[in-house]
């Protein structure tokens, strides 16, 4: 079969219909493709190898497959759908059926009607993909593959000589290039709903992000993908990386396995809920664009100093400062807030409060407690034992990596003893256990450190990749300070970035960091990327985030202060149809303006068409009479064609002439 498709021969010795079926499947090929990266496997294989048969039929000229086959392998192919996606409804199930009729559909394309079938059924995947991703690349493969199936549409339309490839595929980008100012008004102008433009909140839009708990895997898995967390615009001067760390869940409790969140029943009643902060540095202002997490988390630079308000509503700030919006975040979102990063952390804590971040299960990891007890021995000072504690990470030959070896039941003993390779989850669980058995309070603090600046927008990116965790331990009279483990057994993922902590691998094609510094930041491929990322950012911040509140600032901006859904419906009318006017009428005047000569002889080419006379591209009126006269012995045809070779070239075409040539073409069946 794939001889018979990929040979020269069969592609230049191709027929009218064969042509313009292949320019179908081709389009339908385009639709189709995008879907693989989300559809099962088996559907994906079925659907293209349906075209694939499709098109060898079209080349060998056999004859379609009968219904009595194609029922079997539909509803073969629904029962598949069904048993795979265990359900007949949502969208997995309904864009897998989609594909499937779409590629069935073509096995049984005998007219023309069955192209529209085809068109619509394009047209509805074309859309289906929005619901998986709205990034301005989806919009462009979309634009493609809706081309290429309005060029397969106008291709079938033609009953005499077909245009060029080309002409017809600028045709469709003009046919598109005209619904854009339409398109356009309605996106900004027509009255908007709460929520997301497409699909529902609860369609599995949101990201797996950070969690409430930390075990050892969690946040090494997080940070092998390169999804986006949240990008930040500064308002003031952008810090450090040093400085860059985005505060989320904090973690106090342990059960010797897993870190998890202290609850408010966790603290004692008598505590003083009062957090104290004493700020060292001047606020730092900045915007964060949030995508959907499925959680509450909202990140800020640690620590901040104003909560922000999304969708009129205040966040919360816990006691251990983080910040948890009032619902779970299942849009991207957009939110103003200011930090500091120099500060003096409650210096006076309750001693009440203290002894909660002290707690600890009894009765494990045997080596680790003899280890704490000789450090004590030696020292009695915390901040000279936080500084004995940070030495050991140094000197012990302990690795940084995202795949260490599994812990056994007593895992710090494991880890401190045997393994000593491990993520940053490691480092800060094992440091605050071993502050805690030292008699210093101490928590985990999870979230992002760092971030990639764009230099084209000035935009900072923070990824999945760069979740992270790190401790907080309370000093007498400095209060709770900032203490990272994992900057002293890898110093460059604090100062860079994850990737230039990690041993870079080497294979048989020698260094790979070869390869890295070609996709540096100041390569062409760098530049590039940057670029494109800087337009992504761009599409998100003014198409993907115009929402109700945008869009009534809009009409605010044009004077339309307290605008109601009826107004705005009344002005996208008005403005619509002045957009329509302006594209339709100079094409109204500009079909007006056509020959009416050669209007009647391209009426008498279409009925002569379809009869099967088609004018020869080389052939003048004259010679086509002639041809015609063996074909066709019609007397009204011939006076026609003689009037018209008349008048064509004359310098004026009197009236008479185009009634007589109308009357005649009446005459003609």
């Amino acid at each position: 079969m794939l001889k018979t498709l990929f040979s020269v021969s069969a592609w230049q010795n191709l027929s009218r219909d064969k042509a313009d079926t292949l320019l179908v499947l081709i389009a339908c090929l385009l639709v189709i493709l995008p879907h693989t990266s989300h559809l099962q496997v088996w559907n994906s294989v079925t659907a293209i190898a349906v075209l694939l048969w499709r098109a060898y039929v079209t080349f060998s000229g056999r004859r379609m497959p009968p219904k009595w086959v194609l029922l079997p392998i539909a509803a073969a192919c629904m029962v598949a759908v069904r048993m795979s996606q265990q359900s007949l409804l949502g969208r997995e199930t309904g864009v897998s059926m989609l594909v499937i009729l779409l590629a069935l559909k073509l096995l049984e394309m005998h007219a023309k009607r069955d192209l529209f079938v085809v068109t619509l059924l394009s047209f509805f995947l074309i859309l289906s993909n929005f619901l998986y991703s709205q990034s301005i690349a989806t919009a462009g493969l979309m634009m493609v593959a809706l081309i290429a199936i309005l060029t397969a549409q106008i291709t079938f339309q033609y009953t005499g000589k077909v245009p060029p490839l080309k002409q017809r595929l600028r045709h469709s980008a003009g046919l598109l290039l005209m619904a854009i100012p339409l398109t356009v008004v309605l996106f900004v102008l027509f009255p908007r709903i709460q929520g997301p433009l497409w699909g529902t909140p609860s369609d599995g839009m949101a990201r797996t992000g950070l969690s409430n708990s930390m075990s050892p895997g969690k946040v090494s898995n997080l940070a092998q993908s390169e999804e986006v967390a949240f990008r930040v615009k500064f308002f003031d001067t952008v810090p450090p990386p040093v400085k860059r760390y985005w505060r989320g869940p904090v973690l106090g409790k342990y059960d010797g396995r897993t870190w998890t969140e202290l609850m408010l029943s966790d603290f004692p009643q008598s505590a003083v809920p009062k957090v104290e902060i004493i700020p060292r540095s001047k606020a730092i202002g900045y915007q964060v664009t949030l995508e959907p997490s499925n959680a509450r988390f909202i990140f800020g630079l640690d620590i901040a100093r104003i909560v922000p308000v999304i969708d009129g509503k205040r966040t919360i700030m816990t006691r251990d400062l983080q910040i948890l919006a009032q619902q779970t975040i299942n849009k991207r979102i957009r939110y103003e807030i200011s930090s500091i990063t120099d500060y003096t952390l409650d210096p006076n804590l309750d001693p009440v409060i203290m002894q909660t971040w002290l707690a600890l299960p009894p009765n494990i990891n045997p080596r680790t407690q003899q280890l704490v007890e000789q450090w004590q021995a030696k020292e009695q000072d915390p901040a000279r034992l936080v500084s004995l504690v940070l030495q050991f990470y140094r000197t012990e030959k302990f690795r940084y990596t995202l795949q260490p070896p599994i812990l056994g039941q007593n895992e710090f003993d494991d880890f401190l003893f045997t393994t000593r390779a491990g993520f940053c989850e490691h480092y800060a669980g094992s440091f605050v256990y071993l502050m805690r058995k030292l008699g210093i309070p101490a928590r985990v603090v999870t979230g992002y450190q760092g971030g990639e600046i764009n230099p084209v927008d000035g935009i900072l990116t923070v990824r999945q990749s760069d979740a992270h965790a790190w401790t907080e331990v309370w000093l007498h009279g400095q209060g709770w300070l900032r203490i990272d483990p994992t900057s002293a057994v890898a110093p460059e993922r604090i100062e860079n970035n994850l990737a230039r902590a990690l041993p870079r691998p080497v294979s048989a094609l020698g260094d790979f960091g070869v390869f890295n510094s070609l996709l540096g930041s100041d390569s062409l491929i760098g530049r590039l990327r940057n670029q494109f990322q800087a337009i992504n950012h761009a599409w998100g911040q003014w198409v993907l985030d115009y929402t109700p509140q945008k869009q009534r600032n809009f009409f605010a901006s044009l004077g339309f202060e307290e605008i109601d859904w009826a107004g705005m419906l009344r002005i996208t009318l008005l403005i619509g149809a002045m957009v329509m006017a302006a594209i339709v009428i100079p094409l109204i005047r500009q079909q007006q303006k056509r020959d009416p000569l050669d209007a009647l002889y391209s009426a008498l080419e279409l009925k002569l068409a379809k009869r099967g006379l088609t004018r020869l591209p080389h052939e003048g009126p004259k010679t086509w009479a002639q041809r015609l006269r063996l074909q066709l012995p019609d007397d009204a045809v011939m006076q026609f064609l003689d009037i018209y070779a008349a008048q064509k070239y004359a310098s004026h075409v009197p009236p008479n002439a185009l009634a007589t040539l109308k009357s005649l073409l009446k005459k003609i069946k």
